[in-house]
């Protein structure tokens, strides 16, 4: 099995959102802002190459919207999915399946781009099954108020009409090892219905791709929770039960939206698990 870090894009999000009821003056040391209050943000998806099977976790915001929507996000920097594939020495075409850890914009607008005469969509990854969840799929297909902007229909809905779409079985518990993918998956509820976090086996442990239950290393404490998670309550003891897990068998944590820390290990300590090691992906994934 070789891991591939897949760069899909470098965007900005208001910081108190990201952090919710903590005060700037906490986040700010660990999550600088700028003028705007706004902090610096990675699509940072992971390819797994695993005999023939190729399968890309995650897909950033996709470059369909328009300049009014990326006007909201401060898109910086040079990278993109394509030429991040590429770098790895793969193709779009090549990618067999496109694991979606959740339905929001920023994880899963990649999926989905213009067709040829921009006169409707098409799947960007033609060959590749995607992978989601009935639970959660219903919740992004039938959206609350809260959650309604960041489940866009032209990122999901054509994703089934394609006929491309299947789901992984429903859990019996918080943690299923899928049949259908070549490693194990979390199941969270506190961020939206059924995220999906995947642990991968690597260096004799875990590598887990955290998307949204730990987006950046500065919410490591349990009660930084962003104001974007719909249940921030069951937030808090689905992540600490998490970290306390992998303070002790050593897990490898993917940050998706760290812009810049990749991946990091985690300890116990006197106030909680905090960071212990942090690392590149080149470091560890080459």
């Amino acid at each position: 099995m070789n891991l591939y870090p897949i760069e899909a894009g470098n965007f900005k999000l208001d910081g108190g959102a990201m952090f919710g009821v903590v005060p700037k003056a906490l986040w700010n040391r660990t999550n600088p802002a700028d003028a705007n209050n706004m902090i610096d943000i990675a699509a940072r998806c992971l390819l797994i190459e695993n005999g023939d099977r190729l399968t890309l976790i995650d897909n950033g915001m996709g470059n369909k919207q328009s300049e009014k929507f990326f006007g909201y996000y401060y898109p910086w920097g040079d990278h993109d999915l394509d030429s991040s594939l590429s770098a790895a020495g793969f193709h779009r075409d090549e990618v067999t399946d496109v694991f979606l850890s959740h339905l929001h914009f920023d994880h899963c607008g990649g999926s989905i781009r213009w067709n040829k005469d921009r006169s409707g969509y098409e799947t960007a990854f033609k060959n590749a099954t995607y992978w989601s969840n009935e639970r959660h799929w219903k919740w992004a297909t039938e959206p609350n108020r809260r959650e309604r902007a960041s489940f866009l229909k032209e990122n999901i809905l054509p994703i089934e009409e394609s006929g491309q779409l299947k789901f992984v079985k429903d859990p019996d518990s918080d943690f299923s090892q899928a049949n259908e993918m070549d490693f194990g998956i979390l199941f969270a509820d506190g961020h939206t219905e059924k995220q999906m976090i995947p642990h991968i086996p690597f260096l004799g442990t875990q590598l887990v791709f955290m998307a949204d239950l730990l987006p950046t290393a500065g919410h490591l404490p349990v009660p930084y929770v962003m104001g974007y998670d719909t249940r921030p309550l069951l937030t808090l003891p689905e992540k600490e039960k998490f970290l306390n897990q992998a303070a002790d068998k050593g897990y490898y944590l993917f940050l998706e939206h760290d812009a810049h820390n990749h991946i990091i290990t985690v300890k116990r300590t006197e106030k909680g698990v905090r960071l212990d090691k942090t690392y590149t992906v080149e470091e560890l994934l080459n």
